[in-house]
């Protein structure tokens, strides 16, 4: 054990009311890539970025190559939990996490275990007809080619997911502020910190025992109390 995992576990130690932040970075170690990394998708050659794939203009003028990457790209179905994902879910129940805020849409913290989790880019997981409101779930976008049609109304079936151009869930955004106002330690974990308004929200930390893991240095000018460089998975599960 390193001496940073060490005074990683005395800080843990010492919490009563953690908070996680996390991002793209946390999922990686289940096999799902992320974006701004060497590897990450926004290093990969698309006829259109990602950045604009993703927008909702992409999505309301082109949406069959919108689904086309949708499907390809941003959904991992045989994905699971990967130890730093386990390690959050037991600390909750332990009663030292209070809550994981996340900018993923994979739905792997519910799927380890997690009761508190705040989804503020939204779910695969969660998808609804736009002419309706029915509801569906992943194999329903997983088994359906081209443009996902309601089969109750035939209007188009839009995965509960932000993108670009859209806004945050004011509620979520709220829910995020008050645990983080709260924490008296907050643990920011596989992001560079680099969307916004999401990576705004930490501000709102006022405590004392900031960690930062993240492989690769973060966008915002943090003064963090501990950083660790090396994956958050291996990282959290020597805790």
């Amino acid at each position: 054990m390193t001496e940073n995992v060490k005074k990683l576990k005395e800080l843990v130690e010492e919490s009563e009311n953690i908070v996680f932040f996390g991002g793209a970075g946390v999922s990686t170690e289940s096999g799902i890539p992320d974006f701004r990394s060497t590897d990450g998708l926004y290093h990969q050659q698309y006829d259109y970025p990602p950045e604009t794939i993703l927008s909702h203009s992409f999505y309301e003028s082109n949406p069959e190559e919108f689904f086309r990457f949708y499907r390809t790209k941003m959904l991992a179905p045989e994905a699971r939990p990967n130890a730093a994902h386990r390690k959050l879910a037991e600390l909750e129940a332990a009663g030292k996490l209070k809550a994981v805020i996340t900018q993923n849409i994979d739905g792997l913290h519910q799927a380890a275990g997690s009761r508190e989790v705040l989804e503020l880019h939204g779910s695969v997981h969660r998808n609804y007809c736009e002419k309706c409101g029915r509801f569906y779930g992943l194999d329903f976008i997983l088994h359906t080619e081209g443009v996902p049609r309601c089969e109750a109304c035939g209007g188009r079936v839009k995965p509960d997911v932000v993108l670009y151009e859209e806004g945050l869930d004011m509620k979520t955004l709220e829910r995020a502020v008050g645990f983080l106002s709260k924490a008296d330690m907050l643990i920011i974990g596989g992001t560079s910190l680099n969307v916004y308004p999401a990576a705004g929200l930490i501000r709102y930390y006022r405590g004392h025992k900031l960690v930062l893991i993240n492989k690769s240095p973060v966008a915002a000018d943090l003064t963090a109390d501990l950083t660790i460089a090396d994956p958050i998975g291996e990282t959290l599960a020597q805790l």
